[in-house]
């Protein structure tokens, strides 16, 4: 089960304000503790931020409400995080601060387009996520037949998957997030 954050909401209750569009620092970090409350009570591990209806998001904005929520979530949590609904200009930012960070995160782009990556993460890494996300579930050696690689390289990938919190390890099973 996904849970959906509508961050316009977020941000028209955390700060108070008719506008859609996330600016400044101060507001960023607003939206963002409000995220990580709700979060924190949530049973369901995989949480789904929908920015359609945000207008502008500038990179303060986006360090601190992706990249500090990623850096926030502790490493032994089973907490996974997907961004749906951005822009191209949204995108470009969440994009420069991941990179910046070294961090990713998966984005829903369509009803019917397998999730995409944004953010850093090495050419391997970014063909076992394509192969995950269209092939479904699997083991090291399934993905290393898929991709003719050799099991190490496959499971290498995996870890920096899981690592990066973009598939859901689970008894040496790897899992795309929209199914986890």
């Amino acid at each position: 089960m996904i849970h959906t954050i509508q961050v316009d909401l977020v941000l028209r209750e955390t700060v108070a304000t008719p506008y859609r569009d996330l600016v400044t620092r101060p507001t960023g970090a607003a939206v963002r503790t409000w995220i990580q409350q709700q979060v924190s009570r949530l049973a369901c591990h995989t949480t789904l931020l929908d920015f359609s209806a945000v207008g502008l998001l500038d990179f303060s904005c986006a360090d601190e409400i992706v990249a500090k929520l990623l850096l926030g979530t502790s490493p032994d949590a089973e907490r996974f995080f997907l961004l749906r609904g951005l822009t191209e200009d949204q995108r470009e930012a969440i994009d420069h601060v991941l990179d910046h960070h070294a961090l990713a995160i998966a984005e829903l782009d369509g009803p019917d387009a397998p999730p995409s990556v944004l953010g850093r993460l090495n050419v391997d890494a970014r063909a076992a996520f394509r192969a995950v996300a269209e092939g479904g579930p699997g083991d090291a050696a399934g993905l290393a037949s898929r991709l003719e690689w050799p099991v190490e390289r496959a499971a290498d990938a995996l870890q920096t998957l899981a690592l990066l919190r973009l598939v859901a390890a689970e008894g040496g099973s790897y899992q795309p997030l929209a199914v986890a």
